[in-house]
């Protein structure tokens, strides 16, 4: 199985923490860039994080500060800590390969993370 396999997700309320796990699969994701994504209801997927092969990351403004990217190359996991959360982080998260999730393939079934106000 090629496909990621998100978990982690949940309800939470709005201040809370929630920790993502990505399990992927070695050819998917050694010496590949990765990345979180999610989709809001009624929106277009977007991107939240990312962390290069060698450690370094990314966050997109809304998450800079609060959420936290990690990789454990030997176990192919790739975790999202996410910390303060707010309702508008309500979302399907995802996790792929930045090279595939630019060609739109290999998306996984994500994991529902739902934040009450």
């Amino acid at each position: 199985q090629v496909q990621p396999v998100e978990s982690g997700g949940g309800l939470v309320q709005a201040g809370g923490s929630l920790r993502l796990s990505c399990a992927a699969s070695r050819s998917l994701f050694s010496s590949n860039d990765m990345g979180w994504y999610r989709q809001a209801p009624g929106k277009q997927r977007e991107w939240v994080a990312t962390i290069t092969s060698s450690g370094s990351t990314n966050y997109a403004d809304s998450v800079k500060g609060r959420f936290t990217i990690s990789r454990d190359n030997a176990k192919t996991t790739m975790y999202l800590q996410m910390n303060n959360l707010k309702p508008e982080d309500t979302a399907v998260y995802y996790c792929n390969a930045v090279y595939y999730a630019a060609l739109n393939t290999y998306w996984g079934q994500g994991t529902q993370v739902t934040v009450s106000s």
